[in-house]
């Protein structure tokens, strides 16, 4: 499945805007992330665990997206929107939109 941000595909010719679709998902980063994220906050650098959570996320967000619009009978999403928000206290949600087309 072709997913991009773009808002159009060159050379190709879209068929159908099927519609909007989403993926949504929350995870936690464990007591562990959290003191050796804000350890890193004190000293400087990145906080390369909260990397892979937040890359984690996304992927699961941007499948789910994709996932929805094959069950609409897309075969691309276009004008992919990525958002991410903590939730609570060690929670990140993420969350990917976009809209379902027919291209050939």
């Amino acid at each position: 499945m072709l997913m991009t941000t773009t808002s159009t595909l060159e050379n190709k010719i879209i068929k159908e805007y099927v519609g909007v679709v989403s993926g949504e998902t929350i995870i936690g980063a464990n007591i562990f992330k959290d003191f050796f994220a804000a350890i890193r906050d004190v000293f400087g650098g990145r906080s390369r665990s909260y990397e892979r959570v937040l890359r984690q996320a996304k992927e699961i967000a941007m499948k789910e997206m994709g996932e929805n619009a094959k069950a609409l009978g897309a075969n691309g999403v276009i004008g992919i929107d990525l958002d991410y928000e903590t939730v609570g206290k060690g929670m990140l949600m993420v969350t990917a939109s976009g809209t379902a087309i027919d291209y050939e």
